[in-house]
C-alpha cells in the first residue's frame, strides 16, 4: 500500500498501516492479515565447474598446490558487469582449483 500523501511505501504497525516518511497513518482495505518477514543469510562463496573436464580447455599455468604446469580454466561473470570475468582454474595433476581475477 502507498501513502495518498507523499506516495512512499506505508508499512503495519499496531493494525494499521503508517508512512515512515510523512507519518499519515491509514487502515488496511484487505481483511488479510499483514506478515512482513526479514531473512539474514551469510554470503558464501561456492565454486562450480559445468561440464565434464576433460572437455574444458587447458593452459600451462603453475599450479601453487603441486607445481604442476598445466590446468584447465573457464571464465565467469562473477563481480559487477561492469568488471572483468574471474578466471578459476583446475590443476589436471592434482585437481586443485584456484581463481584468478
Amino acid at each position: 500500500m502507498f501513502c495518498p500523501e507523499c506516495k512512499s511505501m506505508m508499512f503495519p504497525k499496531d493494525g494499521e498501516f503508517t508512512c515512515r516518511k510523512c507519518g499519515y497513518t491509514g487502515k488496511s482495505k484487505s481483511k488479510a492479515s499483514t506478515k512482513i518477514v526479514t531473512e539474514r543469510t551469510e554470503d558464501k562463496e561456492m565454486m562450480v565447474i559445468d561440464g565434464s573436464i576433460d572437455t574444458l580447455p587447458k593452459t600451462r599455468v603453475e599450479c601453487p598446490k603441486c607445481g604442476h604446469n598445466e590446468a584447465f580454466f573457464v571464465l565467469r561473470q562473477t563481480r559487477a558487469s561492469d568488471e572483468p570475468e574471474t578466471r578459476i582454474y583446475r590443476c589436471c595433476k592434482c585437481s586443485a582449483s584456484w581463481r584468478e581475477y
